[in-house]
């Protein structure tokens, strides 16, 4: 099965603080799978490093006050034409990202509170289908 993952998760530097956050969960699924590397916000034009960004309602804001929501959308569309492309029926993507996170997100404080919600790009991959998981989900990624 062909998996789009997140590229920071496989340890690229490409998070918001210009780390790469190798995990070792979803490295191994490359031993049963072809992994589809993607990060939706390079894919947007930000650059790397970048502000930090969290969600406010439907758009998505730099701690700075930039508007960078038009950029995250470009690159959830970005996401899902490789998705597409590579016939990915399934996604793992970075916890808690507005771009990634699935289920739990920051909230928009800058403080890391949390609040239930999903990223731009988890939004727009489910509803084309595709199942979306993050890196925390030990469940999941053993039955994937």
């Amino acid at each position: 099965m062909n998996i789009l993952v997140s590229a920071c998760l496989l340890g690229v530097c490409c998070r918001y603080n210009g780390t790469g956050e190798e995990n070792e969960r979803v490295m191994r699924l490359q031993e049963k799978h072809r992994l589809i590397p993607v990060c939706p916000e390079v894919y947007g034009g930000l650059s790397t490093p970048r502000p930090p960004a969290e969600r406010v309602g439907e758009r998505v804001m730099a701690k700075d006050g930039t508007d960078v929501t038009k950029q995250y959308q470009k690159g959830a569309k970005e996401a899902l034409r490789l998705a597409e492309y590579f016939g990915c029926t399934a996604a793992v993507l970075k916890a808690r990202s507005p771009s990634c996170g699935k289920g739990r997100i920051h909230d928009g404080t800058f403080s890391d509170g949390m609040t239930d919600g999903d990223g731009v790009t988890v939004q727009l991959l489910e509803a084309h289908g595709i199942r979306v998981y993050n890196e925390n989900d030990e469940k999941a990624l053993e039955e994937l």
